[in-house]
């Protein structure tokens, strides 16, 4: 069985070409690849198709950088450090951006589709809702749903009954499959299998669905400790393609286990995400005003990161002050 090419991140960035299809692991401000989004958007990608459950820093990032042409999924923010979307709903406003906007189960199975092989996934999620007005069908609109992009169905969706049952009408969600998955992972082996310690989320699904997958690792570990706990692994190193060894790699979003949301970094972008002109200079000081991830961390300061580590038998930072009752 084949394993992964260890490679860095700036190859890793590099091997998304412009209008890839593309998607991320992780959820809202958990576990996202920041590291590469921020690569991506020094290596100035355009016209990239992002389908995602849901949005998150990472989305605003990537969007309010221009990277950014197709947006698919049901909501985008920061959680309680910044509950909108503005990039995204400014580029949307602005015409620069397709939105098709679907429910949280809906993208969930789609990737569930895509992740078994099926063409379409059948549910019951938000029948009745104007989610599938056909006049919000953003991508025929667009008049991309010609068939001319293996990547795009040809329907937002389809309507069956069901033929064993007799329980009614169900929606037919076409499957996703991704250019690329792009994954951060707590841990993976040294021949690939990828461990996430916590809340998985739709990371094994997509994974499975994606034609090929980019893993930035937390770090690497043997592969024999790995296998005293199977059931904590989500992928083995066959399905890998590229591998990338990055402590922080998800900052500012959090690692459960290694290190907390760093909500101040993120309260910043979100105020600065209010127009495009200070969005633009943020990412002058943080994206484009430094070199590499190396240099990123070093202007955050090992005083500020050390605040964000968690402590190992509690599994969360008790340096950093929370809120009160």
């Amino acid at each position: 069985m084949g394993k992964p090419k260890v490679i860095s991140v700036k190859e890793a960035a590099g091997l998304i070409k412009d209008g890839d299809f593309i998607s991320f692991s992780g959820f809202t401000i958990w576990r996202r690849p920041m590291a590469m989004v921020y690569e991506l958007v020094r290596q100035q990608k355009k016209n990239l198709h992002l389908l995602e459950v849901n949005g998150g820093t990472h989305s605003e990032i990537l969007v309010g950088a221009g990277c950014i042409r197709i947006w698919e999924s049901c909501w985008s923010g920061h959680e309680l450090y910044g509950k909108l979307g503005q990039m995204v709903a400014a580029r949307h406003v602005s015409g620069e951006m397709i939105i098709e906007d679907y429910s949280h189960g809906h993208m969930v199975a789609r990737l569930l589709a895509g992740a078994y092989g099926l063409p379409f996934f059948p549910t019951a999620e938000a029948m009745g809702t104007d989610l599938l007005n056909p006049e919000y069908d953003s991508l025929a609109r667009a008049g991309l749903r010609d068939g001319s992009n293996p990547k795009i169905p040809v329907k937002k969706y389809d309507i069956a009954r069901d033929p064993f049952f007799g329980k009614g009408e169900l929606l037919l969600m076409p499957a996703a499959n991704p250019d690329w998955a792009i994954v951060y992972a707590s841990q993976v082996g040294d021949e690939g299998t990828v461990r996430v310690n916590v809340q998985t989320y739709a990371d094994a699904e997509l994974i499975k669905a994606a034609d090929q997958v980019i893993v930035l690792a937390e770090e690497v570990v043997p592969e024999s400790y790995l296998r005293r706990d199977p059931e904590k692994n989500i992928a083995a190193g066959y399905a890998i393609d590229y591998l990338v060894e990055l402590p922080w790699g998800a900052h500012p979003t959090g690692s459960q286990g290694y290190y907390d949301v760093d909500a101040d970094f993120i309260r910043s972008s979100y105020q600065a995400s209010k127009s495009q002109a200070s969005f633009d200079r943020w990412a002058d000081q943080w994206i484009f005003g430094v070199k590499d991830h190396n240099d990123y961390l070093e202007k955050l300061g090992i005083t500020h990161l050390e605040s964000l580590r968690a402590n190992t038998a509690l599994g969360y930072s008790t340096r950093i002050k929370r809120g009160t009752r």
